[in-house]
């Protein structure tokens, strides 16, 4: 069985500019045949993300900031009013305060802590709630996670928890919807030159390190990761849900 979305409609959240994984998410599912609505957090970035959307031919492209009160909500009506329903949902933002990213857990605050709780993982909980019932054929949800869930990497500090609590949503996700045919999954890059990763504090050196230390010799790129999303969004995946998926060059086995 070939993977062909023909026919297939979803949404796409987090695209910044061309090195976003989200990007590459859409650009894989675009070429396999899926139709794409997608997002842009606010005017700056419009000039960057609208050329992009043109590239795969979005069908439904509005603003969209998780913290705004009402404009998931507006994005997710644009989208039924459009299609009626929707198979897939890729979604792959994440936010920390930049000077608690660069500080130590134990001294994170409670404002910067459940802020980036709130963008990087209960915004996944709200998009699952508002896609459920325009999944109306079953459908995947997929988000972004990191190593740093399950492991501790230097300097990934608050994130590491956030990351974590996300991998387990994925889960009660996946066993709450799976009677509807919903499927939840989790994709993990290694490290990637995005502009997410770049306010990670002496995020060179980790990279260097996951090439030296991946069986691969090499990062992933966007293009890989939108190859697994594709996947996990065909029925080539019917069977595959609740789980975290690394794309890595292997660096996740090394110890």
């Amino acid at each position: 069985m070939s993977l062909s979305l023909n026919g297939k409609k979803g949404i796409i959240i987090g695209v910044a500019n061309e090195q976003s994984i989200a990007f590459g998410c859409a650009k894989a599912l675009h070429a396999a045949g899926a139709e794409i609505a997608m997002t842009y957090q606010n005017e700056k970035a419009l000039p960057f993300v609208e050329p992009l959307a043109k590239a795969v031919d979005a069908k439904v492209f509005m603003p969209c900031n998780v913290v705004r009160q009402g404009e998931l909500e507006a994005f997710f009506k644009a989208v039924e009013d459009k299609w009626g329903q929707i198979d897939f949902v890729i979604h792959s933002i994440a936010w920390s305060p930049i000077n608690e990213l660069h500080g130590r857990v134990v001294d994170s605050t409670t404002e910067g802590f459940c802020k980036a709780m709130d963008i990087s993982c209960h915004s996944f909980i709200r998009m699952a709630k508002l896609a459920e019932p325009l999944m109306k054929n079953g459908g995947s949800l997929i988000t972004m996670s990191y190593y740093g869930a399950e492991k501790v990497v230097d300097h990934y500090n608050m994130m590491g928890p956030i990351k974590a609590s996300l991998e387990s949503t994925v889960r009660y996700l996946a066993s709450e919807l799976g009677s509807n045919n919903i499927r939840v999954n989790c994709v993990s890059p290694g490290p990637m030159m995005t502009r997410a990763s770049s306010g990670i504090d002496n995020f060179s050196r980790l990279v260097e390190s996951a090439k030296e230390q991946s069986p691969l010799k090499r990062l992933c790129t966007i293009e890989e990761v939108g190859d697994m999303t594709a996947f996990l969004v065909s029925p080539l995946s019917s069977a595959i849900t609740g789980s975290v998926h690394y794309v890595d060059a292997g660096h996740n086995i090394m110890a």
